[in-house]
């Protein structure tokens, strides 16, 4: 794993597979900003993000983490919130405060009340006989009342017709409830967003499939 050189460039501290890094690369794809990708592969070597190196960036051991404008930040809201706020265009954020409130409702839904339930470490802890059973019940319960609310909130994307950083949640969370084999006959909302969402470049360009770090093929 590199360490935080002197480049000025934007470093992005990433696992092709987390949903926390994916939401970040997503954000930095649809404001076009380049950066350079260091990868921090949670699995081998019984996960790199233990790694003395990785522990000064991010005492919490996780990813991202984002060297950006001099500062080291972690935490994905955080990340896009700042990126927002230093980069405003293309928005993430809609102008209308009541709109904004229904993004950062719908973000924390996701960021809050499904991933950390299905997320590697708890998982780990959970076991390997009971993760499945267990990542399936939290993401489904979680996807019934994000359905519930997109029917009455969403348009084209999850909060009307424009990208905003609730739809940079939603792609990675639908792609670990396929990951876990969940039933999503029952969302049809979600997965009509999904799709519409996986058309659009940065989407496309973010997926786990296309990061160098991946064992995968698109």
């Amino acid at each position: 794993m590199q360490t935080q050189g002197a480049k000025m460039q934007p470093a992005l501290y990433s696992y092709f597979r987390s949903s926390c890094s994916w939401r970040v690369r997503i954000a930095l794809a649809f404001k076009g900003i380049e950066y350079e990708q260091v990868a921090v592969n949670l699995i081998e070597d019984g996960g790199q993000q233990h790694a003395d190196s990785f522990k000064n960036l991010n005492p919490m051991k996780q990813v991202p983490a984002l060297f950006i404008d001099g500062i080291t930040l972690s935490q994905s809201l955080a990340i896009i919130h700042y990126l927002e706020e230093t980069r405003p265009n293309p928005r993430l954020l809609p102008k209308d405060a009541k709109k904004r409130a229904q993004v950062r409702m719908i973000a924390d839904h996701i960021t809050s009340g499904i991933q950390p339930l299905q997320n590697l470490c708890v998982l780990q802890r959970v076991g390997e006989e009971k993760k499945l059973e267990w990542a399936q019940h939290f993401i489904a319960n979680g996807l019934h009342a994000l359905e519930s609310l997109l029917q009455q909130i969403s348009g084209q994307f999850c909060v009307g017709d424009e990208v905003t950083m609730a739809d940079l949640c939603l792609v990675p969370q639908v792609y670990n409830a396929i990951r876990f084999k969940v039933d999503m006959s029952p969302f049809p909302t979600i997965t009509k967003i999904n799709a519409s969402l996986l058309e659009l470049e940065p989407f496309k360009v973010s997926h786990p499939s296309c990061q160098p770090d991946s064992p995968l093929t698109a």
